[in-house]
């Protein structure tokens, strides 16, 4: 079963859900700016997944979904731009290239998700992108971030997921408490008893949420942390 997975789709089944991660954006953004989003980037995109979701999600909505792999960005483009309308296809861009270079347009949201930022370790870099985010958002424009902590974060350990025909295993390999170094990885285990080691390889820095709320705010951005569990229905 191994030889025969697919580490992308794995990778969506064990780790995104693109409508959840919308359904949130989209709400905050009506509730904080009083309008509808239209515009949305989404940096370190990968399958461009989100974006594709989101050009579903209304007729008036755009996407540029950027990445510097253009291997995924391929697998993107056949398995999720090639299941679009004609429409949608005419409002969706996917663009290789380092987020950090990305000519100047203007967006509602431009959103990071999945730790992918974390791809930045030294401070002088990570500010630099989040101004370069900054001064392409519209006047009302928001800037969302995933992150995760607690003392677990700094652990090598390991967290398996059951899903229905594949184990999901989390792996925080080594953590460099001096430098926040962090190698993370993910593996597959399937019912066969075969594994996918390391599908996927992270070399990133561990930031933590001060570190994070700090930079921002150096680089413009007022910040607000919505902590999972902790709305009032329990998301």
């Amino acid at each position: 079963m191994a030889d025969r997975a697919d580490k992308h789709k794995l990778y969506e089944l064990s780790v995104q859900s693109a409508d959840a991660d919308l359904d949130f954006i989209d709400d905050t953004f009506l509730a904080l700016k009083k309008r509808k989003a239209t515009k949305l980037r989404e940096d370190f995109c990968g399958t461009a997944n989100n974006s594709c979701a989101w050009v579903r999600r209304r007729s008036g909505n755009h996407a540029l979904a950027v990445d510097h792999d253009p291997q995924v960005l391929e697998w993107g483009r056949k398995h999720h731009v090639a299941a679009l309308t004609k429409e949608q296809v005419k409002r969706i861009r996917l663009l290789d290239k380092d987020v950090l270079r990305i000519p100047p347009e203007t967006m509602d949201i431009v959103m990071a998700l999945n730790f992918s930022y974390w791809v930045f370790r030294d401070r002088r870099t990570i500010v630099r992108y989040f101004r370069r985010v900054h001064a392409t958002l519209a006047a009302d424009g928001m800037f969302f971030l995933d992150a995760f902590g607690g003392y677990e974060a700094f652990c090598e350990m390991r967290e398996s997921t059951k899903h229905r025909n594949f184990t999901y295993i989390w792996d925080q390999a080594e953590y460099d408490p001096i430098t926040g170094d962090y190698l993370c990885k993910i593996h597959y285990k399937f019912r066969d008893g075969s594994t996918l080691r390391e599908a996927f390889v992270y070399h990133w820095r561990l930031w933590t949420l001060p570190e994070l709320i700090e930079m921002l705010s150096e680089a413009g951005f007022r910040v607000t942390v919505y902590w999972e569990g902790t709305a009032p229905d329990g998301s």
